[in-house]
C-alpha cells in the first residue's frame, strides 16, 4: 500500500460534520493508507452518521476530554480497533456564548474554565490516555487558530488557543524524550458547526478575502487536513513544538 500515512494508526477527534477540519482529516487519511478510529461526545449518532460517508466508515468510540474515567479507558477502548497507535488529531475546542461574542469583559470563571478545559488542557489530558498506545515516532497534532493577536468576538477561545499553542510546547518537551512529537496547525477560519457557533464569525470572512496573498475559501477544510496528514506522517521526523500556519498568508502580512 501506498500512501502518505500508508499503514499509520491514527485516533482522529472532532468529526461533527463533513464541513469539519476532523472529517476532512479523516477522509485524506484514509486515502492515504490510514486506519484510523474515531472519536465523539453526546451525539453519538450523529458522529456515527458521518462515519458512514467516509470511505471505509470507521469504529466510533465515546469520549468526552472533561470525563477522567472515559480518559482512562481509552487504551481499552481503542485495542479491539486497532494495536497501537502512530498518531493523534485533537480537534476539540468549545467555549461557552458568555465567553465569546464581545463578553471578554464579562464572562465568569466557570464560563472561562470550561473553554480552557475543553480547548487547551484536552490536549494535554488526550496526550496522556493515549501515551500507553504510542511509540516512537508517532505525533500529536492539534489545531489552533492563531493566539498572538487579539481578534474580534473570539474573546476566551482566544486564550484558550494560546493556552492551546503553550500546552503543544511543553508536551513537546517532555514527549520528545519518547519518540513523541507535538504540533499545531493553525489554520484560515472555515465555516464549521463551531465557527457558526461563535457570535460575529463574520467578522473574520472579509478580512481573509481581501488580505491572504493565497486567497482563501472558507468553505474548503481540505488544506488545513493536508498539513495536519503531513505532520502525521514520517516526512517530518525532527519537527516538534511547531505551529504550521495554514491561512493563505494571512498571519504574515499587515494591513
Amino acid at each position: 500500500m501506498t500512501g502518505l500515512v500508508a499503514g499509520k494508526r491514527l485516533l482522529v477527534t472532532g468529526v461533527i460534520t463533513e464541513q469539519s477540519i476532523g472529517y476532512a482529516v479523516a477522509r485524506l487519511a484514509q486515502q492515504q493508507g490510514a486506519r484510523i478510529v474515531l472519536t465523539g461526545y453526546g451525539r453519538m449518532s450523529l458522529v456515527e452518521r458521518v462515519a458512514r460517508k467516509l470511505p471505509e466508515p470507521p469504529p466510533v468510540i465515546e469520549l468526552d476530554v472533561t470525563d477522567q474515567a472515559q480518559l482512562a479507558a481509552l487504551p481499552e477502548q481503542v485495542r479491539p480497533h486497532l494495536d497501537g497507535l502512530d498518531g493523534v488529531v485533537h480537534s476539540i475546542a468549545y467555549g461557552p456564548p458568555a465567553a465569546l461574542g464581545g463578553g471578554f469583559l464579562t464572562a465568569g470563571w466557570e464560563d472561562v474554565a470550561t473553554a480552557v478545559h475543553v480547548s487547551a488542557y484536552s490536549y494535554q489530558a488526550l496526550a496522556m490516555a493515549a501515551r500507553p498506545l504510542l511509540g516512537p515516532g508517532s505525533a500529536l497534532v492539534g489545531l489552533t487558530f492563531d493566539a498572538s493577536v487579539a481578534w474580534p468576538a473570539y474573546d476566551w477561545m482566544g486564550v484558550a488557543k494560546a493556552g492551546l499553542e503553550a500546552t503543544s510546547r511543553y508536551l513537546a518537551r517532555y514527549l520528545g524524550p519518547e519518540g513523541i512529537r507535538s504540533n499545531l496547525v493553525s489554520s484560515g477560519p472555515v465555516r464549521s458547526m463551531a465557527a457558526r457557533s461563535i457570535p460575529g464569525f463574520d467578522q473574520f470572512e472579509q478580512p481573509w478575502h481581501a488580505r491572504a496573498p493565497l486567497g482563501w475559501d472558507l468553505a474548503d477544510a481540505e488544506p488545513a487536513a493536508r498539513a495536519c496528514l503531513a505532520l502525521l506522517s514520517d516526512w517530518f521526523p525532527a519537527t516538534t513544538g511547531e505551529i504550521v500556519h495554514v491561512d493563505g498568508g494571512y498571519h504574515a502580512v499587515g494591513a
